[in-house]
């Protein structure tokens, strides 16, 4: 079901327990996700704009309770997006947690000395796209924030330690939170890492908890359907027997080489992933398969 409203700043409206599931589309989406993207373009990091426009769109769109959450921010880049949306339609602070230290294999280029930090940048960037009041930073390991969370979750973000051991340890501490009708997004599943990939496979697709799922670009999403996530297995299913195919290919952490690598190519380009409308992204979570 889409619910289009006019977009304004403030608060969203009251949600009726019947409209929980629906999508509410902002007159204003297309325009505040172009100036989201103004304003992190230039910022370093990971992200393509169909990426960070999906992004923007998931924290507008989607209507439950709860914050949103960034495991692994770098400098800011995704961060910036997410807190340019929030701040508009008055979703409450982006919650960013990471040491800032390059702990992860994936950033070890940037740990030029044992004190080298992301931390000073992260800040500067934030200043200047103008997000620093609506980001709430926490500097520190995502699994210390775990240990004493207790607040509900609508939008969980997930691109910190991309080892199978970081990406389930993040999924197991803050998923329990999520809220139904919340999101969980991965970043990076369809590059050479094990753990996005994995826990999105094994225990997202896998689980009736949970309902429509999909790619867009490297992300992989899918929304927690605790009450009817059954009625959306055919859909994660399908997805499945595509995207499963990848994993045997990175469940050992190495670096693929040869034959091996091109085989894994050839089964990742098999995966859909294009960048949805919100519309597209409305009508798929409404359907019920």
């Amino acid at each position: 079901m889409i619910c289009p409203v006019q977009g304004k700043r403030g608060d969203p409206p009251a949600l009726e327990r019947d409209d929980l599931g629906c999508i509410e589309i902002p007159g204003d989406l297309e325009v505040v996700l172009d100036a989201a993207w103004q304003a992190a373009r230039d910022v370093p990091g990971f992200l393509l704009e169909d990426e960070a426009r999906f992004l923007g769109m998931i924290a507008a769109c989607v209507r439950c309770e709860g914050a949103i959450v960034e495991i692994g921010s770098f400098k800011g880049k995704s961060t910036i997006i997410l807190a340019t949306v929030a701040r508009h339609y008055g979703l409450g602070p982006v919650v960013s947690i990471d040491p800032h230290n390059f702990n992860s294999a994936e950033l070890k280029e940037h740990r030029t000395s044992t004190d080298a930090s992301s931390y000073e940048e992260f800040q500067r960037n934030l200043l200047n796209a103008g997000v620093l009041t609506s980001v709430e930073v926490h500097r520190a390991y995502s699994s210390k924030i775990a240990s004493t969370w207790n607040r509900p979750i609508r939008f969980l973000w997930i691109d910190g330690d991309h080892s199978y051991p970081g990406a389930r340890a993040d999924f197991d501490g803050f998923s329990p939170y999520i809220t139904p009708y919340g999101v969980v997004a991965f970043h990076d599943a369809l590059h050479e890492f094990a753990g996005p990939l994995r826990v999105f496979v094994e225990d997202v697709l896998r689980s009736d908890r949970f309902g429509a799922a999909g790619f867009v670009r490297s992300i992989a999403w899918s929304q927690f359907r605790p009450e009817d996530g059954g009625h959306y297995r055919k859909q994660r299913g399908d997805l499945e027997q595509i995207a499963g195919r990848v994993v045997p290919y990175l469940s050992d952490e190495r670096p693929l080489r040869g034959v091996e690598k091109i085989l894994y190519k050839l089964n990742r380009s098999r995966v859909p992933r294009r960048l949805m409308s919100s519309k597209q992204m409305a009508s798929l979570l409404g359907e019920q398969a």
